[in-house]
């Protein structure tokens, strides 16, 4: 069982470009879920203020 997993982590003697190209996708893919976050956010407070609910 643990050389299965051990080949397969290894992905072929590739791991070393896959497992960093696979943890900068989910870097980039969390940057982007914070920032659309934020920005909803951001655009929720402006709506408030514009409509006149905060001060």
């Amino acid at each position: 069982m643990m050389v299965a997993i051990e080949h397969y982590l290894a992905m072929g003697g590739y791991a070393v470009f896959v497992w960093p190209a696979f943890a900068v996708a989910v870097l980039i893919m969390a940057a982007l879920a914070i920032d659309s976050v934020a920005g909803y956010r951001r655009r929720l407070r402006e709506l408030a203020l514009l409509e006149g609910d905060l001060p």
